[in-house]
């Protein structure tokens, strides 16, 4: 293999919606900057994912400084401001269960996610990540916390693994449907220069100056059969997850980090595994 090192980052503003792709990043203790700081919630204050809306996969958010610009196809972009905590008002989200105080954004955002979403919802923004929410405490250490993401700050994937992956679904029931691109797998940081599955026995791993641990291998979910482009499902790659890549009741691919220091991340960087 050749040098390990960050082949791509991916920042997702909105929980749900596509991202960007920039060559850095700066790593905070909850995650990537501006990584799932919104996210809509529903009238009982679930969080709305492409577990239940797979529409959300073809709209888009970008960072603009104080906000974050909204598009979709058939829609006028919208650019949102970071609401204000004192004068917005704050809602409840249920984020899979777990209670989390967050400030609505203002009505037209929410009127423009419930016209073309063609669905009740509302758009909030996490405005303190470092009190909002705890990792789950069963894998945490004391004192971290992440945004809205799944269940902590980053997730990392490998080149190398998604090739392997693809090699399965190539020699499986449904080969027509891959091989699958990255994006759904919605990954954090994307390295190149491993084996596949190396990343089964990380512990720790450093990517430039940033020291990150590993908490626990993803399992999937739905949305990995979901095309990022088209919003249609397919049923790989959960069948040959399935088959190859079980660990008890989930099916894994990639692996959740907690950094414990803070920096910036580029593409290129360095990856090296510490144990």
């Amino acid at each position: 293999m050749g040098k390990a090192e960050i082949h791509s980052i991916h920042v997702h503003p909105v929980k749900a919606f596509r991202g960007q792709a920039p060559r850095e990043a700066l790593v905070e203790p909850w995650g990537l900057a501006g990584d799932r700081r919104w996210a809509l919630i529903d009238d009982g204050g679930k969080v709305v994912t492409q577990r239940r809306q797979p529409r959300l996969a073809t709209a888009a958010a970008e960072l603009r400084p104080g906000g974050v610009r909204l598009s979709a196809p058939g829609a006028e972009p919208l650019t949102v401001s970071v609401p204000d905590p004192g004068t917005s008002g704050t809602a409840e989200a249920d984020v899979f269960g777990t209670p989390v105080r967050a400030v609505l954004a203002d009505e037209a955002a929410h009127a423009w996610c419930r016209a073309w979403l063609g669905a009740s919802v509302r758009l909030v923004h996490m405005d303190d990540p470092a009190v909002r929410r705890p990792v789950d405490p069963e894998y945490a250490l004391p004192g971290e916390t992440v945004s809205f993401a799944d269940g902590f700050p980053l997730l990392v994937t490998s080149l190398a693994s998604l090739d392997a992956l693809n090699a399965l679904i190539a020699g499986g029931d449904h080969p027509e449907e891959g091989p699958l691109p990255m994006n759904r797998f919605r990954p954090s940081l994307v390295v190149d220069g491993f084996e596949a599955w190396a990343e089964d026995g990380w512990n720790r791993l450093s990517a430039g100056d940033v020291l990150f641990r590993v908490a626990k291998p993803c399992g999937r979910c739905v949305v990995t059969t979901t095309d990022q482009e088209s919003a249609r499902r397919g049923r790989e790659p959960l069948v040959s997850l399935g088959r190859h890549r079980r660990s008890g009741s989930r099916l894994v691919f990639g692996q959740y980090l907690v950094p414990l220091t803070t920096g910036t991340v580029r593409v290129g960087d360095a990856v090296t595994v510490l144990g």
